[in-house]
């Protein structure tokens, strides 16, 4: 699908091109690439490369275009109904007049742009400040996704403080990969702005807007570094805590096996098929019981008083 966007009063949507305008690409169909292509000579193998999920952050050159990269992040819901974060490209063409995204997957970065640069009412975003108004745009739900992650950890932490669960635990571990996805997208955002930042030495461009842009990509990549590592400890932790009740646990099965091979040694000794003198004897068997009790009860009390298993 292909809309074109004007800025008046924050962005509007218009039935054709416009010098100017913002041409919003999103999924698009192989006849709308062949327009693009007749129209405005576009790339289509940088567009192509849209599509791939693993594509990276980058800028390139070519023919006057100005072909930029940037991860926005992506929410959605998994089959189990459990909120699942991730990055995904979009591509940003820039000639002349001509500004041009491409999204293959579905973020709520643009449209939230859009609305909000309506209830601004915005004027003249245009060119470069469009592109770094994108990328602040960008940073900012890096943050807003990054708190949910955030009351995500804390409510896992508190679940798994009242019982160590295998489904918790994996949920904390994919947290962590969440934040790894953040973590690699924003390093690779903050290497695009800077690359622009030397190419809008010389044009002109809002130096405040780029500015915050370098804020804004810093703090979200400083808060998910945060969050991750405070994740590592508490996996550390929990680690920590189930190795610690494992050890007690075997710490008393030993303790257990130890008492119960006593009457087991004195039972062996005393059923062998040998004369003993207690064969015969009516008390025999009571004695077997009392001597490996008595002896029981003093294994227990050393080992109790002892260092062994402290």
């Amino acid at each position: 699908m292909i809309s074109y966007w004007k800025c008046r009063e924050g962005f509007g949507e218009i039935n054709q091109w416009k010098s100017g305008c913002w041409t919003m690409v999103t999924n698009p169909t192989d006849e709308e690439l062949a327009m693009l292509k007749e129209r405005f000579d576009v790339p289509l193998y940088f567009i192509h490369d849209a599509e791939d999920t693993e594509e990276r952050p980058r800028v390139d050159h070519e023919d006057n275009w100005l072909l930029v990269f940037v991860r926005v992040p992506c929410k959605s819901i998994d089959e189990d109904g459990e909120t699942v974060f991730s990055t995904a490209p979009l591509a940003i063409l820039i000639r002349d007049d001509v500004f041009i995204t491409v999204s293959y997957f579905q973020n709520e970065v643009l449209d939230d742009f859009i609305l909000w640069s309506q209830r601004r009412r915005i004027n003249a975003v245009k060119g470069y400040d469009l592109l770094l108004s994108l990328m602040l745009s960008t940073s900012v739900w890096y943050l807003k996704y990054l708190k949910l992650i955030n009351a995500m950890m804390n409510a896992a932490e508190g679940r798994l403080e009242e019982k160590m669960d295998n489904d918790e635990l994996m949920r904390t571990m994919g947290l962590g990969k969440f934040l790894i996805y953040f973590i690699t997208s924003l390093k690779g955002n903050a290497t695009v702005l800077a690359r622009m930042k030397m190419r809008l030495r010389t044009l002109p461009h809002d130096h405040d807007l780029l500015e915050d842009v370098e804020i804004e990509t810093q703090q979200a990549l400083d808060t998910a570094s945060i969050y991750n590592d405070i994740l590592d400890r508490q996996q550390e932790a929990y680690s920590s805590v189930i190795a610690n009740n494992l050890n007690r646990i075997m710490k008393t099965l030993t303790v257990v096996t130890i008492l119960l091979m006593i009457p087991t040694v004195i039972a062996g000794y005393y059923g062998m098929n040998v004369p003993n003198g207690m064969e015969s004897w009516p008390w025999g068997f009571p004695l077997a019981l009392a001597i490996s009790a008595v002896l029981v009860a003093l294994c227990y009390a050393f080992i109790r008083h002892s260092k062994f298993f402290k």
